[in-house]
């Protein structure tokens, strides 16, 4: 016997004919007419050549094969009604697992402390991992699996093969040291050209803003480039050096340094932060535990 030529379905109506001894009540338990069901039997005689079950005066009777067969039936239908058959689902209080995100430092300090308290309470036994990599290996990663999420600016990842979901819009700022020397409460273009800066260019990619001033024929001086956007903390506290940055890094460098935040002299543009994730994981239980979190957390 090939197994490519069982209809599984057969042994659906085998287990019918096991628990029922007749035909037209197996029948209305799977949901069959009775001539389908009649069909169903007649199948299963020539898949196993015998008769399986024979009428009886006490009903459809099983035949010493039927009775060999019918432990074995019931243990593949249990494991497929078992182990097969339910979707998946994850209880976050219970399970243990290790989550990966894609980040960079800004987004590390941003969403971390928000994530990990609402683990603690909501997913105790679930660990956090984030990483911060180029462009392509973002992509990999959640295409692999390696991450569930990737948090952030990241236009790269908008393409196909990814779902992404808006979380907020960040506007531009500047901030300098709170005594710094030139700069007041108010900054003027004039000023802002003039003035030394400090840029972060994460993985060396050009930023939103060096494409804005470049449009609009607007250029500056960087006296310091970076790689890391908490690096210009202490930079922009014990210098005169200005940086442009997204609010909420603005927001958090003020609450660890003598650092005051200025309107750009600019109307600038809006950054937009999403999660993206992979279409391999978007029905996956955890992933979509996950990515609720974080909607709950951050949307606005």
């Amino acid at each position: 016997m090939d197994i490519r030529q069982v209809d599984l379905n057969l042994l659906v109506a085998f287990h019918a004919m096991s628990e029922h001894r007749s035909v037209t009540r197996a029948a209305e338990a799977i949901g069959l007419s009775q001539p389908a069901m009649s069909a169903a039997v007649s199948r299963l005689r020539l898949l196993f050549n015998d008769a399986l079950f024979v009428k009886t005066g006490a009903g459809m009777q099983p035949t010493p094969r039927a009775a060999e067969l019918d432990g074995a039936v019931r243990r593949v239908i249990e494991t497929i009604k078992a182990d097969i058959l339910p979707a998946p689902g994850f209880d976050p209080l219970q399970a243990s697992k290790v989550f990966t995100l894609v980040t960079p430092d800004i987004a590390e300090v941003h969403f971390l402390p928000r994530i990990l308290a609402a683990f603690a309470q909501e997913a105790p036994h679930c660990d956090l991992r984030t990483l911060s990599m180029p462009r392509q290996a973002a992509a990999e990663a959640l295409e692999t699996g390696a991450a569930e999420l990737a948090i952030g600016y990241l236009p790269d990842l908008q393409k196909a093969g990814f779902f992404l979901q808006k979380l907020f819009r960040n506007d531009y700022v500047c901030i300098v040291r709170g005594e710094h020397p030139t700069i007041g409460e108010r900054l003027t273009l004039k000023t802002y050209l003039a003035a030394s800066h400090a840029v972060v260019s994460p993985d060396g990619r050009e930023h939103l803003l060096d494409q804005f001033l470049q449009r609009r024929g607007l250029k500056r001086r960087v006296l310091v480039g970076l790689s890391h956007f908490m690096s210009l903390l202490p930079i922009i506290e014990a210098s005169d050096l200005v940086a442009t940055v997204p609010r909420d890094l603005a927001n958090i460098c003020m609450r660890y340094a003598s650092i005051r935040i200025v309107d750009p002299p600019f109307k600038a543009p809006v950054v937009e932060v999403h999660q993206f994730w992979h279409r391999r994981f978007h029905q996956d239980a955890s992933n979509i535990w996950l990515r609720g979190l974080v909607q709950r957390l951050f949307v606005s």
